[in-house]
């Protein structure tokens, strides 16, 4: 059962939550997968969705592969979610570790996905922590990232369709650096 460990209600009016819990059983519109350009779902995070979803998620990302070629960071590519209990799988590429310009790519991939969430006219959507496993992207870095572009994407996108974006962490560890760097945004006294 995954479980709200905080919930920040932003200027813009969109709940943001981080949630403890498994990612496949998120009640949203939409997941986001931490995928690879090639939207190979082998490994990791994507390898559970792919496995937990079932066969026509891989089918769907092979299609849309050979259709569009790989996917870049700032523009992800969606399917449908299969036997998750989702409507779609939001296909983001993050950076590897070491590859340069690590910081701008990763944000590229967040906003991508909010961005394709919008498209989709999506209410609620759910993350996991892009890159931070064995793409090697340091934790307490990734999540200071994607809680700014989360603010900055819902200050500039007013009307945007998702009320509801989650960071959904499976291990406590990821969890607790997470819940460490929220706090530093959205509890500290300048906040209040």
């Amino acid at each position: 059962m995954n479980k709200v460990i905080k919930d920040q209600m932003l200027d813009s009016r969109q709940h943001l939550l981080l949630i403890q819990g498994d990612i496949t059983e998120e009640r949203v519109d939409a997941i986001v997968n931490a995928a690879n350009a090639r939207l190979q779902h082998g490994g990791g995070v994507a390898g559970v969705i792919a496995n937990r979803g079932g066969p026509q998620i891989q089918l769907e990302s092979d299609a849309w592969v050979r259709k569009h070629g790989p996917i870049s960071h700032g523009e992800p590519a969606s399917t449908t979610a299969g036997d998750l209990p989702c409507r779609y799988v939001i296909h983001a590429v993050g950076p590897v570790w070491g590859e340069g310009d690590e910081d701008r790519k990763l944000s590229a991939a967040i906003h991508g996905a909010l961005k394709l969430g919008n498209q989709l006219k999506l209410t609620s959507i759910s993350f996991p922590a892009i890159s931070t496993g064995i793409y090697g992207f340091p934790i307490e870095r990734a999540a200071k990232i994607n809680l700014d572009v989360f603010i900055d994407f819902f200050s500039t996108n007013e009307d945007s369709t998702i009320n509801v974006a989650r960071l959904t962490l499976f291990d406590q560890a990821s969890l607790e650096v997470f819940r460490r760097v929220w706090e530093t945004i959205f509890d500290s006294p300048s906040q209040s």
